[in-house]
Parts: structure tokens; C-alpha cells; sequence
């Protein structure tokens, strides 16, 4: 049928075959709203009197973007969604249980889903061969009140990487790469397939890393065939026999494809303030830095922990420079704890947080003084992302991040690993 993965999910719930740029209306699996942007989306639903969900098991309010909540309007807005949930008899994920996104990796997307949430980096799920987006507020509202959403069909493009990544090189490394070949609209409402060996040879922590920053080109989507890989994933989450194969069709037809080998990448840094400014460390080494900050839901996972710990074991976060460190969620942080990371994260002079999205968005837990510099982990370096348009954010990967902790200026985490 030369279907795309795209082409496939969203036929599937339109209950016809489609093609890129029809316009159709379709069934949805799984619906989210963050703190941020779900108080809108559930007084849209008050003003419609539409207070209502399709199917509560499948319907997520996530408490995640402002707790420990910061000021009392949050704090308002806080109750405003526990009593959405208690209404509809929806999910609710409360304060300290994580960062939607990898919540919704964890427990509730499957491959071949449709997922939307109010939150741009609803993309992640792709990892799991989802068709996940984020979309606005009334319009999930809607998608969670009727169990339906449109959709214009995207174009696809296809990556294929190959190779091997050199050490000290990392899937943050190659989207970031990506990112900065193709342009912060490069793939505007696209979706992005992630194939090839390097690809297929990755496990699911650096998958979501990918596909939770395709946006950050502008894609619809970011996705990933299921496999292997993908079905051990689900097993270890406990939900193995919600696996199935989603694949694109071999002859599938895309709009543009893209080669890039693993293994003539390098470690990679977005210079301020756009996430398509990217450049090779080795360039921008050497600039001192005030804050690093490993956390958020492109690199708060486990395995970015133990690249952490491996790094800072026998030394000490710089003088003068303040380390931050959210777990994705709460499964991360009790696994850290089990393994001894915390403690040593801790011992290294870092500050640990509760799990969530902490100071990304810029409303507590990190906010930036001015002219101060940020090395992140994060997906977005615009101004006033961390709470300060008069700072300055690098993005880069877990090792870049705190490699340069250790030196107290950006360094190229070849030289300390």
C-alpha cells in the first residue's frame, strides 16, 4: 500500500486509507493535559458545558510543570484540575509522580496509538510507535470530551542514520545535528521518521530523546517503527501484551529523506537562543558557565543518570557553578535511589529536585539571573526560557552537561570521560 507509519496509524483510526494532505477526522487513544495549559482547556469545557470525558482510563490530567507549587494562582489552578478529574473520573497524576511525557511512556502510550496532549513535546511517544502531537488546549479538550480529533495528514520525511556514534556521542547529539542541518521550521507540520541501523540498535531512553525534540524542527510528529526493542520496553513497564508491530511499508513514499552517518558526529551544543544554532562543543569550549541543569523530559531517564554519575565519580561540581537535577519521574528517582546515583550526585555537590519538569519552563526550581549561562539538557534555549530573557542557554547532552559542571565552563565530554 506504500504507507508511511503516519499514513498507517491515522488511517487506521479514520477506518479508511489515506494519503498525505487529507483532511480527516479520527479516533483518538489516549488524550493529556499538563498544568500549564490544562486549567484552559477545562474552562473551555465549562464554558461549552461539555464537562465530560469519553473514556476516563484513557484520559490524563498531569500535575507536573509547577509542583511544589510556587504561588498561590498555580496553586488555584492546581485545584481547579484535581476537581476536573474528580468530576470525569479521569487519571490523575499528582505533584512529584513526573513529567507527562515520560509518564505517558511509562504507562499508557502503544504502539500504533493516537495520542494528543496540551503540550508540544507530546511528540515523545513516537518513540513507541505512536502518533503522538501536541495540539492546544480547547482542542484536546474536545478530543477528551468526545473521544475524536482532525487531522490534515503530514507529508513525511524520512531519517535514515547508520553507523556507530564515537564515544562521548549520544542520540541528544544526533537531533541536535539534525535540528541545525534541517532548520527550527525545516519539517514544519511534517512527520519524521527515525530509521537505519543506528536507529534499530537504540534502546527506548535515547528513542524518546529523538522524537521528543522533533518539534523543535517543526514536525507534527517524530516516530519510530516498533520492534524488539520496543516490545522489551513494554515488558519491563509491565504492559508487554500491548504490543504490536507498526511499520512503515518498505516502498512507502516520502517527501524527503535524509542520510546521516553515526559515526562522523560529534558532540553537539544549541547556542542561544535557538534550538537550530547548533555547533560542535569544541567550538563554544571554554565559556564559563553558572548553571547546568540535568533534568526535563528530553534527558531525566536513568541511563542519563549513569552517564552522570560515571562522569562526576571522584570529583566535584566547579566552584561557583550550581548543578540541578530533576528525575523524569518517580520510577526514575527510586531507581536512582536503589543504585546509589542520588547519593552520588548529591556527594558531587549537585541539588536534587522531585521528579517533574523543575525549572525548564522557567517558573521555579532554576530561574537564570541576568547575563547568567546555562548549560541543559532541555529541548528549548528561546529567551526567557528559564525564567530570564537576559540569560543565555546552551542545549546539550547529559555528558556535556556535566562534564562542564565539573570544569565550570563548556567542555567537550571526550576530555573527562
Amino acid at each position: 500500500m506504500r504507507l508511511t507509519i503516519a499514513e498507517r496509524i491515522i488511517g487506521e483510526h479514520a477506518g479508511k486509507q489515506v494519503k498525505a494532505n487529507d483532511i480527516v477526522v479520527v479516533s483518538v487513544d489516549l488524550t493529556y493535559f499538563q498544568d500549564g495549559t490544562g486549567p484552559l482547556g477545562v474552562r473551555q469545557l465549562e464554558k461549552l458545558n461539555m464537562v465530560r470525558v469519553k473514556d476516563p482510563k484513557r484520559a490524563v490530567v498531569f500535575l507536573d510543570h509547577a509542583g511544589p507549587c510556587p504561588n498561590k494562582e498555580l496553586a488555584n489552578d492546581h485545584t481547579l484540575l484535581r476537581s476536573f478529574a474528580a468530576r470525569t473520573g479521569c487519571r490523575l497524576a499528582e505533584v512529584g509522580e513526573g513529567i507527562c511525557h515520560q509518564l505517558a511512556a511509562e504507562r499508557y502510550v502503544r504502539p500504533g496509538d493516537i495520542v494528543i496532549g496540551a503540550d508540544s513535546h507530546t511528540c515523545t511517544g513516537g518513540a513507541l510507535a505512536a502518533f503522538a502531537t501536541g495540539m492546544g488546549s480547547t482542542d484536546v479538550a474536545i478530543a477528551m470530551a468526545t473521544g475524536k480529533t482532525w487531522l490534515r495528514v503530514p507529508e513525511s520525511y524520512r531519517v535514515t542514520v547508520r553507523g556507530r556514534f564515537q564515544k562521548g556521542v549520544y542520540a541528544k547529539d544526533l537531533i541536535l545535528s539534525y535540528i541545525g542541518m534541517i532548520g527550527a521550521d525545516g519539517a514544519a507540520y511534517k512527520s519524521v521518521e527515525f530509521t537505519g541501523e543506528t536507529i534499530a540498535n537504540m534502546k527506548m531512553h535515547e528513542r524518546l530523546t529523538l522524537c521528543n525534540m522533533a518539534i523543535e524542527c517543526g514536525a507534527k510528529a517524530g516516530l519510530i517503527a516498533s520492534d524488539a526493542e520496543t516490545k522489551n520496553y513494554l515488558v519491563a513497564m509491565g504492559r508487554g501484551g500491548e504490543f504490536r508491530e507498526m511499520s512503515a511499508d518498505a516502498d512507502a513514499v516520502y517527501e524527503r529523506t535524509f542520510e546521516m552517518d553515526a559515526a562522523a558526529l560529534e558532540p553537539t551544543v544549541a547556542c542561544p537562543h535557538a534550538v537550530d544554532n547548533t555547533k560542535p562543543v569544541r567550538e563554544v569550549a571554554g565559556l564559563a558557565i553558572h548553571q547546568a541543569y540535568l533534568g526535563t523530559c528530553t534527558n531525566a531517564r536513568i541511563e542519563d543518570f549513569e552517564v552522570a554519575v560515571g562522569i562526576l565519580k571522584g570529583k566535584q561540581v566547579a566552584r561557583g557553578v550550581r548543578l540541578l537535577v530533576n528525575p523524569a519521574s518517580k520510577g526514575v528517582m527510586m531507581e536512582a535511589l536503589k543504585r546509589g546515583y542520588v547519593a552520588a550526585l548529591i556527594e558531587a555537590g549537585a541539588v536534587i529536585s522531585p521528579p517533574g519538569c523543575g525549572p525548564c519552563v522557567g517558573v521555579h526550581q532554576g530561574v537564570l539571573a541576568d547575563n547568567e549561562v546555562c548549560i541543559s539538557t532541555m529541548n528549548r534555549n528561546f529567551h526567557g526560557r528559564m525564567g530570564n530573557p537576559n540569560a543565555f542557554i546552551y542545549l546539550a547532552s547529559p555528558a556535556t552537561v556535566v562534564a562542564s559542571a565539573i570544569r565550570g565552563k563548556i567542555t567537550d565530554p571526550r576530555e573527562v570521560l
